[in-house]
């Protein structure tokens, strides 16, 4: 099956942006998943983007994702593995990081 035709069979489960106000700190949370016709998760990307706080890639400041074959975990340029059980677990860890870096950062 081609990647194009893979793309289009997969349900959107997940599509959210939300802008923070500069006033709340500044940024932007986007929230991605899909599945297939059976349910079963197939990607995800859980992204804070935030140039004023890094500003290379994009501006992504944390993003949890698994593009490019595996799980790993996004932070100020750097990328690293992670374990992946749950969807439900990376979404605590991602929300974890994104409360400690949105705390330090919007003062």
């Amino acid at each position: 099956m081609s990647k194009a035709k893979k793309k289009r069979d997969l349900i959107k489960i997940l599509d959210e942006t939300i802008k923070i106000s500069k006033k709340k700190g500044n940024g932007i949370l986007k929230f991605l998943a899909n599945a297939d016709e059976k349910g079963n998760l197939i990607s995800y990307s859980l992204t804070y983007i935030n140039p004023n706080i890094f500003n290379e890639d994009n501006g992504r400041v944390l993003g949890y994702d698994n593009e490019h074959g595996y799980h790993h975990r996004h932070y100020m340029g750097k990328i690293e593995r992670i374990n992946f059980s749950t969807f439900e677990k990376i979404q605590e860890c991602f929300e974890k990081d994104w409360r400690e870096i949105h705390e330090k950062f919007k003062k």
